[in-house]
């Protein structure tokens, strides 16, 4: 119960849990809100869970590269990152990162992801129409 409240008021305070409590749900669902980055403390099990990456990928992009790779391949999840942290397109899947709408949404957010993205998707009107 501590720990439970002391992520809600600082996520960052989960790298300080016991292993249990960074495997429990609740509390790193809890501390995904406060700070999405802290999902490198996280369970495998709960970076794999869709809600708790959602989470933490809404408040930093950053979340996605501590994401299972079934999530880092889930479109909702990346779309939600690079909303977040264009540049983070990077640690997306192949097949995501050839998406021309989740191109769009990268660029749109930090035009250095264009870096990340397949020379046929960089090459689209669209994500030149960004860049112009």
């Amino acid at each position: 119960q501590v720990v439970l409240e002391a992520v809600k008021i600082d996520g960052g305070a989960l790298e300080f849990a016991s292993q249990d409590l960074k495997a429990n749900r609740e509390v790193v669902l809890e501390a995904s809100k406060q700070a999405g980055w802290v999902l490198c403390y996280a369970s495998d099990e709960l970076k794999a869970d869709k809600e708790v990456v959602l989470e933490a990928v809404k408040i930093s992009g950053q979340g996605l590269y501590y994401a299972s790779q079934k999530l880092r391949d889930d479109k909702e999840v990346v779309l939600a990152a690079v909303s977040n942290k264009g540049i983070i397109i990077k640690y997306a899947s192949k097949r995501l990162r050839e998406d021309l709408e989740v191109a769009i949404a990268a660029v749109n957010q930090n035009k250095k992801a264009v870096d990340f993205i397949p020379k046929n998707i960089r090459d689209s009107d669209e994500i030149k129409e960004i860049l112009e």
